[in-house]
């Protein structure tokens, strides 16, 4: 029997509260090394607030964090941002600067660092730029000249940058089209695969999560009430799981990973 992977992030006893309104009380997660774990839960049940707490961004009210073995509460600036070089971290709406070209806003992380010199940054930008599906002259446009695609591309792009262990994807399908969105979720996922990736993601869209993720943490009555495969957290009798994941879409959602899932058994 293979070994069970290690653990990248460990979050112990998390509360998170903002004056007296408490997001997170006595919160428990953990992510395995090279899975895809997507978070979801209604709105105001947390979810981006504990991307950014995994980030070190933000700090729980209490508990523990634990990323790479290392407790983010023990940490210095120095020694954070440290631990932050092997995550990758794709934004909502892409987040790239407007006033900097495509190539400029992925070759960011890599010129922070202080360490390559110009012509290697460029060079590392645009092979980015091409691991994304973008092509080198995609690089010296501005971000407004992209299509909804093509940003979210670029941002992920840039969040690959310094090839990180993590890569965290808040809402990474959110104002695509269907079929853009189809596209994106493969390029993810041959991502994942490729470059040995741990994936955390948020994400409300139901397509987009029985696609990609192996585990599915679901937020409820501040806390993660279940983190598991989705034939797992499906049976799970909680009002958000049967309306989310047991109405209409969640319904055709499932019925096409049973059709998928059905044909590859067959091949």
């Amino acid at each position: 029997m293979d070994p069970a992977p290690p653990t990248v992030i460990e979050l112990t006893g998390i509360t998170t509260r903002f004056g007296q309104h408490v997001v997170h009380r006595d919160l428990e997660l953990s992510v395995v090394h090279g899975e895809i774990l997507c978070i979801v839960g209604g709105s105001g049940s947390g979810k981006t607030t504990l991307l950014r707490q995994m980030l070190g961004l933000d700090r729980p009210s209490e508990g523990r964090i634990e990323v790479l073995g290392k407790a983010l509460s023990e940490l210095g600036a120095e020694e954070l941002n440290a631990l932050r070089r092997h995550s990758g971290v794709l934004f909502q709406r892409g987040a790239l600067f407007s006033a900097l070209s495509v190539a400029e806003n992925v070759a960011l992380p890599l010129r922070e660092l202080r360490t390559f010199d110009e012509e290697l940054i460029r060079e590392t930008a645009l092979l980015r730029l091409e691991m994304v599906g973008l092509s080198r002259a995609d690089g010296g446009k501005m971000p407004a000249e992209l299509s909804g695609g093509m940003t979210k591309r670029a941002a992920l792009a840039r969040a690959l940058a310094l090839e990180p262990r993590i890569a965290f994807l808040d809402e990474p399908t959110a104002g695509l089209d269907p079929e853009s969105s189809e596209t994106f979720v493969e390029l993810i996922r041959e991502l994942h695969r490729e470059l040995q990736l741990t994936v955390v993601m948020v994400t409300h869209d139901l397509d987009t999560l029985v696609a990609l993720s192996d585990r599915i943490a679901v937020l409820a009555d501040q806390r993660v009430i279940v983190a598991a495969p989705i034939q797992e957290v499906i049976k799970v009798a909680h009002p958000f799981i049967q309306t989310y994941f047991l109405a209409g879409r969640g319904r055709r959602a499932l019925s096409a990973l049973s059709t998928q899932v059905a044909a590859g058994a067959n091949c």
